[in-house]
């Protein structure tokens, strides 16, 4: 296994910049060279060079696209290859979750880390400097790790990856990035994980052919959001925009990691389900599955599941109308436990989110994550990845 992705050359930057397009635009969609020349602009020998260069450099392969019994000569489809890896991690406060990502969003492995109490800085770093080096190894010759991308909950300063504040965990002013780009040998990327959810979602799943996006994320350190709008990602000042767990929903309600009160975080919470369910802990899967066979074997509305998952809906409503009312997105993605929220009861979300926000002619949709567990990975992953594009 090599180290890194060979750099490629830099004394032409127009060469360089379009590298970047074309290894960009197959990272999302796999395409043929007539198509690539088509939504580029660029000509088509340039594009065969571009593509044939990628190629050349482990980037990308060319494969047959012609179906079974298709008659004519056949689209060579450019895709990225299974060489180019990026690591990937993500620390909650009852485990840490890390993994490795083939360009493309495709993951490759995971393993979850389950933990006994909320890690400290130097002891989340251990962690995954540990995983990261079993991971390296496992990894077959001709992977070629390009990075460490973190998907944190909290505030993150993206420059150095230095987490600001991450209150669930207890975090604040921790140098992450180069603690771990000293434990790995690896570059360092972060980014909140909601922001990062909202990105892989746009990218990869319920979000991908649409330019207004909210994402909202349920996870054990509480609930973040992410925003596209416009077709971009939509920061603001501080690259703190989405933070939905933190709108308040009732009044009189109690207080928040950030000791706001009557908020959706404090309001809408994962460990109350885990309560009801009467289990400590359970991954998002074993959650679903807890919350659905729960529901469906007491009919009344009157048991304590129901009416817990029928509660935080309607929390869940009262934000998300706020959200509509105020950014009129084209659709809500829910992630993580909110997904599984709508996997109870879809319906009531939305007729919940219809009452708290404005009549509109086309109605937002409303859907839940398809990237499921994997949804973290993947937004993290784009870190090191998009390093990757902008050293092209």
């Amino acid at each position: 296994m090599t180290e890194h992705a060979k750099p490629l050359r830099r004394d032409d930057p127009g060469r360089s910049r379009n590298l970047s397009r074309i290894l960009s635009r197959i990272h999302v969609t796999p395409t043929s060279r007539s198509d690539l020349t088509r939504l580029t602009g660029l000509n088509r020998s340039t594009v065969g060079a571009l593509v044939t260069e990628l190629t050349e450099r482990g980037l990308a392969v060319e494969d047959d696209s012609r179906a079974a019994g298709q008659v004519g000569r056949p689209s060579l489809i450019a895709r990225p290859s299974d060489r180019t890896v990026a690591l990937a991690a993500n620390p909650e406060i009852d485990a840490i979750t890390i993994g490795a990502v083939l360009l493309g969003g495709r993951v490759l492995t995971r393993r979850r880390i389950e933990l006994a109490r909320i890690p400290d800085v130097d002891r989340a770093v251990t962690l995954i400097g540990s995983a990261v080096g079993e991971l390296r190894a496992s990894l077959e010759p001709g992977h070629e790790v390009v990075g460490l991308g973190l998907a944190i909950p909290g505030i993150v300063r993206t420059s150095d990856a230095h987490v600001r504040f991450a209150p669930h965990l207890g975090w604040r002013d921790a140098p992450l990035g180069s603690l771990l780009a000293h434990a790995t040998g690896l570059p360092v990327h972060a980014a909140n994980d909601a922001a990062l959810g909202a990105r892989a979602e746009w990218t990869f799943g319920a979000g991908r052919d649409t330019d207004n996006l909210v994402y909202v994320n349920g996870g054990s350190s509480g609930i973040g959001g992410g925003i596209i709008s416009g077709g971009a990602p939509l920061g603001g000042r501080n690259g703190h925009a989405g933070e939905i767990g933190h709108l308040s929903v009732r009044p009189a309600g109690s207080i928040d990691s950030a000791g706001l009160t009557g908020t959706l975080e404090s309001e809408v919470r994962r460990s109350d389900l885990l309560r009801v369910l009467g289990v400590t802990t359970a991954n998002p899967d074993e959650l679903e599955k807890a919350l659905l066979a729960a529901v469906s074997a007491e009919a009344s509305p009157a048991n304590d599941v129901r009416a817990e998952v029928e509660r935080q809906i309607d929390a869940l409503a009262i934000a998300l109308g706020s959200a509509v009312n105020l950014l009129d997105p084209e659709r809500i993605v829910l992630g993580g436990f909110l997904g599984s929220l709508a996997a109870v009861d879809l319906p009531r979300i939305r007729a919940g989110v219809a009452r708290h926000s404005l009549p509109a002619v086309d109605p937002v949709a409303i859907a839940r994550s398809q990237l499921g567990s994997d949804l973290l990975l993947i937004g993290a992953a784009e870190l090191p990845f998009a390093a990757l594009f902008d050293s092209l």
